[in-house]
């Protein structure tokens, strides 16, 4: 079985019904936070956009240090420039996995913050790991929409905002 397949129609996926949230992210809620310990919304939906390009720089390098690197949120000061962040880190994704053989999958990958390692896993793990926290982060934006009485979109079939009974 190859996977390579697999990922870009997971990718694909769930790049639709995550744009289905974020289109739905109010700008002038940006600074909004459900909690003191939490990210504002601006930060979590930022995170989010940005995950599929993660698969990108999985696929391209064998480690990423922060140390060397840094890492600074990309700006956004509308839900316009939010979906561009998304639908850019999502084409980033994409040709990744369009210029990738199986065999690129195998090798490690390493996380590292100068001497602290953060993880180590082969590359097609890091690829899973993105998906799964578009899946987990958007989830975390359905309950941000919810407390600011937005209707939620379905993910994997209707939500009780589009049930119809």
């Amino acid at each position: 079985m190859e996977l390579i397949p697999l990922f870009s129609n997971e990718l694909k996926q769930e790049a639709e019904t995550t744009r289905k949230f974020l289109t739905l992210v109010p700008d002038d809620k940006f600074d909004w936070k459900p909690h003191e310990k939490s990210m504002s919304l601006k930060e979590l939906t930022v995170h989010i956009a940005e995950i599929p390009g993660w698969i990108e720089s999985a696929l391209s390098k064998d480690v990423l240090d922060f140390a060397e690197e840094g890492y600074e949120p990309t700006p956004v000061e509308s839900t316009q420039e939010l979906l561009n962040l998304h639908e850019a880190s999502v084409q980033k994704g994409k040709t990744a996995l369009n210029k990738a053989g199986e065999d690129d999958l195998l090798p490690d990958w390493t996380m590292r913050n100068g001497d602290q390692v953060l993880m180590v896993m082969p590359k097609h793990e890091v690829v899973r790991h993105s998906l799964s926290q578009v899946i987990h982060h958007r989830a975390q934006l359905g309950v941000y929409l919810r407390l600011l009485d937005i209707p939620i979109p379905g993910s994997y079939g209707p939500s009780a905002d589009e049930q119809r009974f």
